[in-house]
């Protein structure tokens, strides 16, 4: 076997790699043989991840845009490439805009569409060579109208706009930029929604397949939109969302369904 034959395997960075989407993610991309660089704020859970899996680890905050360069930066450092980068980091707030606080928007704006545009910059400065992907996470709030959502339906939006603005800013230096958009998923940052019954079972109503998503649901749909294997892939929201967001049954099936 020649040295042109060997394919060197493939290098990610995870950001929010702690959270349930975020650790899913870097188990799957570890068993198909990838080198992985996890991110997070908790070194604590960065550590137990790493000795789970193997991964490298990186202690951040996901909208500091000066940590974030120095992480991908040592990304490279260590693999010598970055393939990928996916930004996991997320958080949820239920509550009309009238009982939303300017500390509790801006906390969500700062979390979700900060960090979305931190990993995008600093893809951007580490990708222009080689190209690579980059994927974010939106949510099926940010394309239906779903009550008590204002905020995290802002940052969302805004993430689907960021992708689409990169995507064709870095089309030519061939780095691919896509967003996948979950439904409900059953994580502990969700566990306010998935714990209470009542709230359990209108959220299932409203998903036309009959279960909320998992985990490795967003994990699977990340890792296929970061593979090399999908290179003419851009610009693009994958829904990954039961059907949330574009399928509608009538009560009466749903019922017959039962």
């Amino acid at each position: 076997m020649t040295t042109d034959s060997i394919v060197e395997p493939e290098a990610y960075l995870v950001m929010g790699a702690t959270g349930d989407i975020g650790s899913a993610l870097c188990r799957l991309l570890r068993s198909k043989g990838a080198q992985v660089m996890t991110a997070g704020k908790d070194q604590e859970k960065l550590e137990e991840l790493a000795r789970e899996t193997g991964c490298s680890h990186f202690q951040l905050d996901a909208s500091n845009f000066d940590e974030v360069d120095k992480c991908f930066e040592k990304t490279v450092e260590e693999f010598g490439r970055l393939d990928g980068a996916a930004n996991c980091v997320g958080s949820l707030l239920l509550k009309p805009a009238h009982l939303t606080s300017q500390a509790e928007f801006n906390s969500v704006i700062n979390t979700n569409l900060s960090s979305a545009f931190a990993c995008v910059r600093s893809s951007g400065k580490v990708m222009r060579k080689e190209g690579g992907a980059i994927v974010l996470v939106s949510s099926a709030a940010a394309s239906i109208g779903l009550a008590n959502h204002e905020a995290i339906s802002a940052a969302k939006a805004g993430i689907e706009g960021l992708m689409l603005a990169a995507a064709a800013s870095y089309a030519r230096q061939k780095i691919r930029v896509n967003c996948v958009a979950p439904g409900l998923v059953q994580t502990k940052l969700t566990k306010s929604v998935t714990n209470n019954e009542n709230s359990r079972q209108a959220s299932l109503s409203m998903h036309p397949l009959g279960r909320l998503g998992e985990a490795a649901d967003i994990a699977q749909a990340i890792a296929w939109l970061l593979s090399r294997e999908n290179s003419w892939i851009t610009g693009q929201v994958l829904a990954v969302d039961g059907g949330l967001s574009k399928v509608k049954i009538a009560q009466m099936q749903l019922q017959a369904a039962r």
